[in-house]
């Protein structure tokens, strides 16, 4: 009895299966960058407003912090894109 729940007649899924993955793949991926670069910014922008309302700094840490929430946004798209581009995942 084998331990895993396959069927014993495990064929690889039909083209069409593999098309409607990727696409939907490709979907949720899309859907899911703008707000990864959007909360990056929001996040970093949040910290450096706490930081000048702390410190009672013009904002200068809003700034700052805002724009490497930025970076760190846009970064991130691009290794997610990077990532999905060629079918195999990279960590």
């Amino acid at each position: 009895m084998p331990s895993d729940n396959k069927p014993e007649n495990s064929e690889s899924p039909s083209p069409v299966a593999e098309k409607a993955k990727d696409v939907s793949n490709q979907a949720a991926i899309a859907m899911e960058l703008p707000f990864v670069l959007v909360a990056a910014v929001v996040v970093g922008g949040f910290l450096g407003y706490l930081l000048d309302h702390w410190l009672h700094t013009k904002p200068v840490f809003l700034l700052v912090l805002g724009g490497i929430g930025f970076y760190a946004g846009v970064r991130d798209v691009l290794r997610r894109l990077a990532g999905s581009g060629d079918g195999s995942k990279r960590s």
